[in-house]
C-alpha cells in the first residue's frame, strides 16, 4: 500500500466515524434504517474505497439535507 493511499483511507475512516456519529445521535424512528444504510458504506469501503466514499458523501449530504431543515423551521416559528 502506498502512503497516498493511506491518507484517502485515513479521510475515508474519519468520515465514517463522524457519520457514525451523527446516525447514533438520530431519533428512534430515523435510526434503524440510516444505520442499515450507514453499514452497507462501511462494508463496501472493505472492497471498494473509491465508491464508498462517494456513496457516503451522499450519506452525510442527505443527512444535512434531512434533519437540519427541521430544525430551521423550528427556529423560525418563534419569531
Amino acid at each position: 500500500m502506498a502512503a497516498d493511499d493511506r491518507l484517502e483511507d485515513d479521510e475515508l475512516a474519519r468520515r465514517l466515524r463522524e457519520a457514525h456519529r451523527r446516525v447514533r445521535m438520530l431519533p428512534a424512528a430515523d435510526k434503524e434504517r440510516l444505520a442499515r444504510r450507514y453499514l452497507a458504506i462501511c462494508d463496501l469501503a472493505k472492497r471498494d474505497p473509491e465508491r464508498a466514499a462517494a456513496r457516503l458523501e451522499a450519506f452525510l449530504t442527505s443527512l444535512d439535507a434531512t434533519f437540519d431543515t427541521p430544525r430551521d423551521v423550528e427556529n423560525t416559528q418563534g419569531d
